[in-house]
């Protein structure tokens, strides 16, 4: 359960980024084509390197994956996964709405759009449609998960104001 997890002195596995790009009622979306959540419709991003912060990981993941490159990011999040397997993940998100280039197919992933009000969220990791509406409204969100493979087990969303 998520109240058995020490979250303050939890320290994970895997920091890593997501990125979505939201423009004219659209949100750039992907479908991940290797790496954890292989299959799965996400948002552009990948683990954090060493020395990188944050914000240049997503950017250098929504280019590698999409080929375009993310211009006037808002933080949108925090999510905390610890996975019954040992393991965990620390995952920023970030929100964009203007971005340079134009969406391409990688070979790690194939790009998307798609309408607000028709995200594909059976197609998703189970947590996303717990947060997506505060990333939507701009409400900064901390999120707490734990997760048996793909199936979310307990959950628990904070919201903060920015």
């Amino acid at each position: 359960y998520i109240e058995d997890i020490d979250w303050i002195n939890w320290n994970p596995e895997e920091k890593s980024t997501l990125m979505f790009i939201i423009c004219n009622e659209r949100i750039l979306l992907i479908h991940k084509k290797r790496g954890l959540g292989t299959g799965k419709i996400n948002g552009p991003g990948g683990k954090i390197e060493l020395g990188e912060r944050p914000i240049d990981c997503a950017i250098r993941e929504t280019r590698e994956e999409v080929c375009v490159t993310p211009k006037n990011i808002d933080l949108s999040g925090e999510l905390f996964f610890q996975f019954t397997d040992g393991l965990s993940i620390h995952c920023i998100v970030y929100c964009s709405n203007d971005f340079d280039g134009e969406p391409k197919e990688t070979d790690e992933a194939i790009p998307f759009w798609c309408n607000i009000d028709d995200i594909p969220f059976s197609q998703m990791w189970e947590d996303d449609v717990t947060w997506f509406d505060y990333l939507i409204s701009k409400t900064f969100f901390k999120a707490y998960y734990i997760f048996d493979g793909d199936q979310m087990l307990d959950a628990r969303i904070e919201l903060e104001e920015q």
